[in-house]
């Protein structure tokens, strides 16, 4: 029937392009990427380790590998999505800083000068992104 068919819908102005991450968006992308490819690094170490025959337990080896190279893909995805103005990357960075701190935390008893320093070091790190994820400028990034 001629007189039946759906009107278009109006869907209003078009939004406005969304811009590209800058501030403190960029600089947590930066940190998380940094983040996964110290990751890749470490699996390639206990990987050649096990390769090479140096290692005494393969099992755990291979654990360690899996589960590192597992969680550099999985914050590589949730910088794409963050990037991209995406909330769904938030939480898994979010609970991988809370996890890397309380790592960052239990090296500081460690004991040797290299344990506290990287101790140190992924204690600023984790509560400088955890920060920084509750920004204003990253919410509106994410949310917009």
């Amino acid at each position: 029937m001629p007189g039946s068919a759906v009107p278009a819908r109006d869907t209003g102005p078009v939004p406005p392009r969304r811009k590209g991450p800058r501030g403190v968006v960029l600089a947590i992308l930066v940190v998380v990427v940094l983040e996964a490819a110290a990751m890749i690094t470490f699996a390639g170490a206990v990987l050649v380790e096990l390769v090479s025959g140096r290692s005494t337990n393969v099992g755990v080896g291979v654990f360690v590998v899996v589960f590192f190279l597992g969680l550099a893909w999985l914050l590589v995805g949730c910088v794409r999505a963050l990037w991209r103005g995406r909330r769904r990357g938030r939480s898994p960075v979010a609970g991988w800083q809370i996890f890397q701190g309380i790592i960052g935390v239990s090296l500081l008893t460690g004991g040797s000068p290299a344990a506290v320093l990287g101790g140190l070091v992924l204690l600023l790190l984790a509560v400088g992104v955890l920060l920084g994820l509750m920004t204003r400028p990253v919410l509106e990034h994410t949310t917009g």
